[in-house]
């Protein structure tokens, strides 16, 4: 199963290249991936003949009880028939559908390929979590094929439309599947169907949700408006998604299930109920149609919901009787889609007011067209005739359900005539259609199913025995499938049936006031299009009250939300378990109270400087913290990232007023102070709460002992970066690198686009010697340019000093504090002094590498020691030792996860290099355009003296 799966990907991959080169011929060696799924099941009839289920599993995520899970039974063995053979038919019809060059044929070849391989999955997955992955691929892939002609708004909004309900469909399906395998720790099928199933509302829950999701995908009410509009769709496309496969996921789901929640109380009345209705508003909006395609749209509503009434009903004789239907619905519907294809292809119309005589100038089509047709209308001897006829005998004890099957199946007879009729007929009033040729590829296909059909009706015995296995789930089986049971009450309502459609069909003059006035609901658009208005006018609503560009209101907004949440659940939960140990010295209680003190003042602050620097208290107070707890290498860090993030506060806050706005401080301040101890206090119980809630010893006790054992080192801070947890270190660098790009194109998108700043007037006289300002009045604020001589000399003296300290740390970070992380912060600052010190021309002799060359070569570093364990045969970024001597140095031992360090290392040298080139040259870009020019860097100076 898994082979045809990766077939059907594979033949995917390559469809695109391939009608590239060969046009649309390049169908047929395509139609071998849906064939060999169809030749598979008809070799495994044998094994699931007798009830029996052929089985593969391979294993996926074990920890979460996952797995490729195939099971083929008798349901799913006949919706693979369909699939696949509908599949390959439906390719080689495109063969000479399409036109060579056809706009996106290219990519409808691969996505069509692509389909037949995620209805194979559906049909097969055994798990219930996979079956949700193929079914959402089914959904995806059906809009890009509704859509395929996007230059059409009608083909965008369908392909939108039948996106948007399906989706919501499937999304509350997979919420009542998690219900169920979460009440019985199984998500495979085979195994929920034995187990318990939970009770009360509860269950009434799971199974509402799993219906919603059915009943979306196979365009039952009250979701039937995405189908008639997915017409826009290509011919084949509705002949393969609309007939024979994804509108039938959800009835196959529906069968699938019924064997277990039959008998649940919500199953049968909204699944019948809503089948039945859909089958009589269908058929009466078929009837209203001109478009043959149409009709056939809204005929193919009408059918789903006699196969939604035949398999949710849950007894022996309706799941035989419904089985049959799917396989005659499955046969003639898409030979009739087929058909109004060729008569479009051929007429160059599909407006039966506009068509007449085709019959007689196409006859091999028009006989392929009336087969089907007959199908449909339950015409003895087809296939079509021995389901509806079963159908009826499975209902003769539900007398008000009988009398709706029976008003459907007239509803479906007059409209099958009015196809025939309005495709094939001659009439006097209308000029005859002059057809072109018609092509065997055309021709075949219809013709091969609409046969198939003639020929599963004249063998209903045989295919009978096949299909009962499944019935037998539900019971003992009372009646078989078979053209000829005698004279019955089903026999009589059949022919009855008949009579009448064709009575209402020669009456269609008189009822045509009837017609054009009383609409039937199934279609939808109206409705639909009131719902996305409505949702359309409340997110405007919603945006403009929340999305006001104010950010302290969205950090506001998130604040309280914190606050409310899970504080009320904190709250709500009771005693919170183990007693709090407030301190261990009090030490650490003075060095707390600073930190809340700070946090406080910092809300209050009216300056931005002041405010910055009392958030960098807060920061040290936390190293503080860590250095009294006994965890150097995290104090360190944490230094070091305070000391980094105020040197980028400083060039951000160049391009910012002295002051805040005071009047806004003044009436929020207590607002946010209020807001802030709320969130402080509701975090800090989240963490008591989170400590003493532990039942099981912690996982990070055995670190130290597994951090020399199995990575040779003793800081077990490090070894956590770049072994234990290597792969979570390895996500947080592709973080950087990507925020550190984004940063960059946005400073520098701005500068290229954004109002040039106004440029004051220019100094007048000589510039000063290095040491003294120069004033330049312009804007809010007024700038001086210093240079220290004195700074550049002590800066450059020092550099390669803190560079040397930076690699020290790096090298022996991996049993003493320090690291890639530590050692390029400190290479960072030292680079920031340097920037500080001289400006970017100072920056740029320091560092006379781009920043994206040392990010890119950070990130190659690192994911290249990855490759390289997997390579020697090791797991992905594992460690290994190397011992080697050198020659008057004596025995070295070299992890190799310092590469991976190194990665890290300059992957954070090349951020502060990228936020230093980046928001440094917004800066100086500005002063140099108000008049400064030569290097140094310009400084807030405030009020001149």
């Amino acid at each position: 199963m898994l082979v045809l799966l990766i077939l059907h990907l594979v033949a995917a991959l390559v469809a695109p290249p391939l009608v590239r080169w060969w046009g649309p011929r390049a169908f047929l060696p395509l139609a071998l991936a849906p064939a060999a799924a169809f030749a598979w099941a008809l070799a495994r009839t044998p094994a699931v003949a007798g009830g029996g289920a052929v089985t593969e599993t391979y294993s996926w995520i074990p920890q979460l009880r996952l797995a490729l899970a195939f099971r083929l039974t008798t349901l799913s063995w006949l919706l693979i028939l369909l699939v696949g053979g509908v599949g390959a038919l439906v390719l080689v019809y495109c063969a000479r559908y399409f036109a060579p060059g056809s706009v996106g044929l290219t990519r409808f070849a691969g996505v069509l390929v692509a389909f037949a391989g995620a209805m194979l999955g559906l049909v097969l997955a055994d798990d219930l979590l996979l079956l949700y992955v193929f079914w959402e691929l089914t959904t995806i892939f059906s809009y890009l094929l509704i859509g395929h002609s996007t230059e059409r708004r009608s083909s965008r909004w369908a392909a939108r439309q039948a996106l948007i309900v399906t989706t919501l469909g499937g999304l509350a399906m997979l919420v009542g599947f998690l219900m169920l395998g979460r009440h019985a720790g199984e998500y495979r099928w085979s195994a929920l169907a034995s187990a318990d199933l939970p009770g009360g509302g509860y269950l009434v829950t799971a199974v509402l949700l799993v219906l919603a999701g059915a009943l979306a995908k196979s365009a039952v009410l009250p979701f039937s408006s995405w189908l008639p509009a997915a017409m826009a769709a290509p011919s084949p496309v509705s002949a393969y998604l609309h007939a024979a496969a994804m509108v039938k996921a959800g009835v196959y789901l529906i069968g699938l299930l019924a064997p277990v929640l039959a008998a649940v109380g919500p199953w049968r009345p909204v699944a019948v109920t809503a089948g039945l209705l859909t089958m009589l508003a269908g058929g009466w909006a078929a009837l209203r149609q001109t478009d043959l395609k149409l009709l056939l749209a809204y005929g193919t509503t009408s059918q789903l919901g006699l196969l939604t009434v035949a398999l949710a009903w849950g007894t022996p004789d309706a799941a035989l009787a419904g089985t049959a239907m799917l396989l005659a619905h499955g046969l003639f519907k898409s030979a009739l889609f087929l058909v109004v294809g060729a008569v479009d292809h051929t007429a160059g119309t599909r407006d039966l007011r506009e068509l007449s005589g085709l019959g007689r100038r196409a006859p091999l089509l028009a006989a392929t067209g009336i087969l089907a047709a007959a199908s449909m209308a339950g015409v003895p001897p087809l296939i079509g005739f021995v389901g509806k006829e079963a159908i009826l005998a499975a209902y003769t004890g539900q007398p008000l359900l009988l009398a709706g099957l029976v008003a459907g199946t007239v509803l479906t007879v007059a409209y099958s005539v009015r196809f025939a009729w309005g495709a094939f007929a001659t009439r006097p009033d209308v000029e005859p259609t002059e057809p072109g040729h018609a092509p065997a590829a055309l021709l075949a296909p219809p013709a091969l199913l609409a046969v198939a059909g003639l020929a599963a009706g004249v063998l209903a015995g045989p295919l009978g025995r096949l299909l009962r296995p499944y019935a037998e789930l539900f019971g003992p089986v009372g009646a078989d499938l078979a053209l000829w049971h005698g004279p019955s009450l089903a026999l009589g309502l059949s022919a009855a049936a008949l009579a009448g459609g064709a009575a209402l069909f020669a009456l269609r003059g008189p009822l045509a006031p009837v017609l054009h006035r009383v609409r039937a609901p199934v279609g939808g658009v109206r409705g639909y299009e009131w719902l996305t208005r409505r949702f359309d006018r409340a997110a405007i609503a919603v945006t403009s009250v929340t999305q006001r560009g104010s950010l302290p209101q969205y950090l506001g907004t998130i604040l309280l939300v914190l606050v409310l949440v899970p504080g009320g659940a904190l709250l709500a939960t009771g005693p919170w378990g183990r007693p709090v140990h407030l301190w261990d010295t009090p030490l650490q209680l003075v060095v707390g109270l600073v930190t809340a003190a700070a946090a406080l003042l910092a809300v209050g602050a009216r300056r931005r400087l002041t405010a910055m620097l009392l958030v960098g208290v807060t920061g040290y107070g936390t190293a503080m913290m860590f250095v009294l707890y006994g965890a150097p290498d995290l104090a360190l860090t944490q230094f070091l990232v305070e000391t980094a993030t105020i040197a980028v506060f400083v060039l951000v806050l160049r391009r910012l007023p002295e002051r805040f706005s005071v009047r806004p401080l003044r009436r929020s301040r207590w607002v946010r102070r209020s807001v802030g101890v709320a969130v402080g206090v509701v975090l800090a119980g989240l963490g008591l709460v989170a400590a003493g809630a532990r039942t099981a010893p912690s996982i990070s006790r055995d670190f130290p002992e597994q951090a020399v054992i199995r990575a040779y080192g003793r800081n077990v801070v490090n070894v956590t970066l770049v072994d234990i947890r290597a792969w979570d270190t390895m996500g947080e660098l592709s973080v950087l690198v990507a925020t550190a790009t984004g940063v960059a194109s946005l400073v520098f998108q701005r500068s290229r686009t954004g109002p040039r700043p106004r440029r004051p007037p220019r100094p007048v006289g000589r510039r000063p010697p290095p040491g003294r300002p120069v004033w330049l009045r312009g804007g809010p604020t007024l700038h001086a340019r210093r240079r220290s001589i004195v700074f550049e000399v002590v800066t450059r003296l020092i550099f390669h000093t803190v560079v040397l300290l930076s690699l020290f740390l790096l090298f022996s970070g991996h049993n003493a504090p320090g690291g890639g992380f530590v050692g390029g912060l400190v290479a960072g600052l030292a680079l920031a002094v340097r920037y500080l010190a001289g400006g970017r021309y100072e920056l740029a002799e320091a560092a006379p590498v781009g920043a994206g060359t040392v990010l890119g070569a950070g990130l190659a570093v690192s994911v290249g020691t990855g490759v390289a364990s997997l390579l020697a045969g090791r797991w992905v970024l594992e460690s290994a030792r190397l011992d080697f001597a050198l020659p008057g140095v004596g025995e070295i031992h070299l992890v190799t996860a310092l590469f991976f360090d190194i990665g890290v290392y300059l992957i954070v040298v090349g951020l502060v290099l990228d936020i230093l080139r980046s928001l440094g040259a917004e800066v100086d870009r500005h002063i140099e355009a108000a008049g400064g020019g030569g290097r140094g860097l310009a400084v807030d100076a405030g009020e001149p003296r």
